[in-house]
C-alpha cells in the first residue's frame, strides 16, 4: 500500500491531494500567488477524485462513498458513484456539498466565478471510461480528450482570470497533447483495466494487435505506433505553445511548465526507444527544467 493510499484510507481529502506529487509537472508550484495555489489545488482535488472514482482507485473502507451518501453495495458501481458525485458537485453552486474535496472547491468557485461545465465534462469523461473501452479513430480520441483533458486547462485560465477564446483554443491543444502523452506512458496500465487509447485505425496501419500490447516489452511495430502517436502529441504541444507567450509573470512560468512537462515526457518515451510496456517512461527533474528553459526562450 502506497503512502498516498494509506492516507486516503483515513483521510480521503489528504490522500487525493497527495497524488499531486506524481504529476509530470507540479499542479500548484510554490512560485504562484497563495490564492492561485489554493484555487488550483482545489480544482486538482476535484479532477483527481473523479479520476479515482472512474478508475476504481478509491481507498478501501468506503469513506468516499459514505461522504456521497451511498451504501457499501451502491459503492461497488462506478456509474452510481459518478452520479452521486455529480449530484454533490451541483451543490457546490447552490448549497453545501457533502464531500470535503467539493467543500474545498466551493470558495474557489465563488471567488473566481467558475461554471459547472468543465467539471461536468470531467465527470462525463469518466462515465465514458465505464462504457467505451476502445477508440476507432483519432478523431474519436480527440472527442474524448475534449471531455477528459481540455476542461482542466480552461479551469486554469478561469482561475487566473486570463481566459479568452484564443487562449482556450491554444490551451485545448496543450491539454489534448498532455492526455495523449499520458495514454502513451500508461499503455500497459490501461490495458490492465481493459482500456486501449491507441486508435484502432492506427493499430491496424502499424500491424499491431491487442496481444502485442500485453507483452513484457514492445516489438518493432508497437514501438513505431507509439512513436507515431508521440509525434502527434508533440505537434499539438507546438500548436499550443504560443499560449505561454500570451501571458506574463508567474502564470507564464506555470504554463511553460505544463508544456515542458509534456515535451520532457515525450523525450523520456523516445529515450526508452518507444517501449512503454515495461512501465511509464518518466522524465528526470533536470530534463524537465531544461525544457522549461527552452519553452520560455522560445516564447520570450
Amino acid at each position: 500500500m502506497t503512502p498516498a493510499r494509506t492516507a486516503r484510507a483515513g483521510d480521503p481529502e489528504r490522500g487525493t491531494l497527495d497524488k499531486a506529487a506524481d504529476e509530470n509537472f507540479p499542479v500548484a508550484p510554490f512560485f504562484l500567488p497563495r490564492a492561485w495555489r489554493a484555487d488550483l489545488m482545489a480544482v486538482y482535488g476535484f479532477a483527481r477524485l473523479v479520476d479515482d472514482i472512474g478508475d476504481g482507485d478509491l481507498a478501501p473502507g468506503g469513506a468516499d462513498a459514505r461522504l456521497l451518501g451511498l451504501s457499501p453495495e451502491e459503492a461497488k458501481d462506478r456509474l452510481v458513484l459518478l452520479d452521486a458525485f455529480e449530484a454533490d458537485l451541483r451543490k457546490v453552486f447552490d448549497s453545501t456539498p457533502g464531500h470535503p474535496i467539493l467543500r474545498r472547491l466551493q470558495p474557489t468557485v465563488r471567488r473566481t466565478g467558475l461554471t459547472p461545465g468543465p467539471f461536468l465534462g470531467l465527470i462525463a469523461a469518466n462515465r465514458q471510461d465505464q462504457l467505451v473501452k476502445r477508440y476507432e479513430t483519432y478523431d474519436d480520441l480527440l472527442a474524448y480528450c475534449e471531455l477528459s483533458a481540455n476542461p482542466v486547462g480552461r479551469l486554469v485560465l478561469s482561475v487566473t482570470g486570463t481566459s479568452t477564446p484564443e487562449r482556450v483554443r491554444l490551451s485545448d491543444a496543450i491539454c489534448t497533447a498532455l492526455q495523449i502523452v499520458e495514454h502513451l506512458q500508461d499503455v500497459a496500465e490501461d490495458l490492465g483495466r481493459d482500456r486501449i487509447y491507441l486508435p484502432a485505425e492506427d493499430m491496424k496501419r502499424f500491424h499491431v494487435q491487442e496481444a502485442d500490447l500485453a507483452t513484457p516489452t514492445a516489438g518493432a511495430s508497437a514501438r513505431a505506433l507509439v512513436a507515431y502517436e508521440a509525434e502527434r502529441a508533440r505537434n499539438l504541444l507546438n500548436e499550443g505553445t504560443p499560449l505561454v507567450g500570451s501571458v506574463h509573470g508567474r502564470l507564464k512560468l506555470l504554463l511553460a511548465g505544463f508544456v515542458a512537462g509534456g515535451r520532457a515526457a515525450i523525450q523520456a518515451i523516445a529515450a526508452a526507444e518507444y517501449d512503454v510496456l515495461p512501465g511509464p517512461p518518466k522524465p528526470g527533474k533536470i530534463q524537465l527544467l531544461r525544457e522549461v528553459g527552452v519553452t520560455l526562450r522560445g516564447e520570450g
